[in-house]
């Protein structure tokens, strides 16, 4: 295709996403219209917002380049994420927060941690958890978009992850989360239709949804030896139950992010932008919708890449993926070898474009949880200071989030994207997960309870990062400079995500510490939990 036409797209893409960022500047008025939008967005415009910022290009090139390895196991993802990150998100988890947040008028997740428990040391060791931890995530999301970007239009690693951090960074300094939301919503409904056109053409190139999977199936016959040892049975089966690849599909990749994904800080914060709770029911079929077509697609395609490289160079996915310059399979580079191999190069720069959404949309968000966090909960300026000193210290935080970010997306090492995907949803699960629903949920929990939680289950998690989970202890070297070897224990704590242990743990603290400790004033929990009514009085006279 012409470069010209690829231009144009793009600089119209620009423009219009430069466009809403300029409208949500003028409209950002306060440090509430920063912080949360506004609290007044429409539930579908929420929803969009929500759901492209939780699915990046971690989720359809890291995890679906993952896909590429373990087959439609991965689906089980897509389950957990609409059942989960959905329904019992916006549902059950939403609509509470919604209302104890506007009641403790808290406009971050360390503030509403920290109100609810009547805790300074709470909101600030959640603002140190999401200030050093989301840089890692928030690197995984950028390395998947530069390097589709490498490979579609032959740019240089480094100029594209710059070129991301800066323009991301310039429409979330300007317009806060209104500069998110709008954006978000435009790249949520990019996204939506370059992977029904994605879906839609694997099939096609394929032969048709029946023969594909046919040929899938097939493909177990061709299964190599080395996959079948570690407990793979075919691109359409589970892995075999205990095995090393169970561990991995079952504890990181599903219930990693599945579970994760309710404690994530740049998605709670999207409950306090709508008007009240009854938006929240609104936002589920279209929330629902998006997810099961951003993963269900990604999980799909990834699986039948397998098919299209046996087909045209008799190889499986992984084999086709070896990085030339590393010599080594790289599950990173699936989903762009497939895009830029079998899709005509129109579609290329299309889907180019839903990345670009993909990740400018879950970049946007982070930076802002990232910055805000720094800004609003460990540097907080006094109550009486100037609108413009609390946004301008807002602006540096996230600054100093996006140069944490950027020198992260040159050391990591290749194929991490999924891994520190998962890995941070799993911290986040475990730091946070138990207080937030003690919180919400049982007028019981204690500041004591919630502290010990916070702290047991980031302990644990960074232990097993440390010594025992292989992923994470072969990357930090820690247990390599201590002990001479990469985990301290054999199989299967070399592959037994952190959150398996570390969230039961965690909830345990929280329980057991909470009930021999003094409880909270009985006036904090009344205000928490009143019952004005929201649905009535909206967010101006909530």
């Amino acid at each position: 295709m012409n470069n010209l036409i690829l231009y144009v797209v793009v600089a119209i893409y620009a423009a219009a996403v430069g466009g809403l960022g300029y409208l949500a500047y003028s409209r950002t008025k306060s440090n509430k219209d920063y912080l949360i939008a506004g609290g007044n967005n429409h539930p579908v415009v929420m929803a969009l917002a929500y759901g492209s910022t939780f699915i990046s290009t971690s989720a359809i090139v890291g995890f679906g380049g993952n896909a590429g390895m373990f087959g439609f196991s991965l689906l089980w993802l897509t389950v957990f994420n609409i059942f989960f990150g959905i329904f019992i998100a916006f549902v059950v988890f939403g609509k509470r927060t919604l209302r104890v947040g506007r009641n403790l008028d808290s406009q971050t997740f360390p503030e509403f941690l920290g109100r609810r428990y009547d805790s300074s040391f709470i909101q600030r060791f959640a603002a140190v958890v999401i200030a050093i931890g989301m840089p890692l995530y928030t690197a995984a999301v950028m390395i998947g978009a530069a390097r589709f970007l490498e490979q579609t239009l032959q740019i240089d690693y480094s100029v594209s992850v710059i070129a991301f951090a800066v323009i991301v960074a310039g429409y979330v300094m300007t317009g806060g989360l209104k500069g998110v939301v709008y954006t978000d919503a435009l790249q949520g409904s990019i996204m939506f239709v370059g992977m029904t056109l994605l879906l839609v053409m694997t099939y096609n190139k394929l032969g048709g949804p029946l023969e594909a999977h046919q040929a899938l199936t097939a493909l177990t016959a061709k299964l190599p030896a080395s996959l079948a040892a570690k407990g793979h049975q075919g691109w359409t089966s589970m892995p075999a139950f205990g095995s090393e690849y169970w561990w991995v599909v079952v504890s990181t990749l599903v219930m990693g992010v599945g579970i994760g994904v309710l404690a994530q800080p740049q998605l709670i914060v999207r409950y306090l932008t709508v008007k009240n709770p009854r938006d929240l029911n609104r936002a589920v079929v279209a929330g629902g919708v998006f997810i099961l077509m951003m993963t269900g697609v990604a999980f799909t395609v990834g699986a039948l890449t397998n098919v299209f490289f046996d087909q045209e160079a008799g190889k499986l996915s992984l084999m086709a993926s070896i990085d030339p310059a590393t010599g080594q399979p790289n599950v990173d580079r699936i989903i762009p070898l497939f895009i830029n191999t079998a899709m005509p190069s129109w579609f290329s720069y299309l889907f180019m474009l839903t990345l670009l959404s993909a990740s400018m949309s879950t970049l946007s968000g982070q930076f802002h949880v990232i910055g805000t966090s720094i800004s609003h909960d460990l540097f907080r300026p006094g109550d009486g200071s100037k609108m413009g000193n609390r946004l301008l210290l807002n602006r540096i935080g996230l600054l100093v989030g996006l140069l944490f970010t950027v020198w992260l997306s040159f050391a990591l090492p290749p194929g991490i994207i999924a891994a520190a995907t998962a890995i941070f949803f799993g911290v986040c699960a475990a730091a946070f997960l138990p207080a937030y629903a003690g919180g919400l949920f049982w007028k019981r929990s204690t500041r004591t309870g919630a502290i010990a939680s916070m702290l047991v289950g980031t302990g644990t998690s960074l232990f097993m990062l440390l010594f025992t989970y292989a992923k994470g202890s072969a990357s930090l070297g820690v247990a390599k400079l201590l002990f001479g070897k990469e985990a301290v224990f054999g199989f299967p704590w070399t592959v037994v995500d952190p959150i398996v242990i570390s969230l039961p743990l965690a909830a345990l603290t929280m329980v057991a510490v909470s009930l021999v400790t003094q409880p909270v004033e009985k006036t904090l929990l009344e205000r928490c939990f009143s019952q004005r009514d929201l649905d009535r009085v909206g967010v101006e006279q909530a």
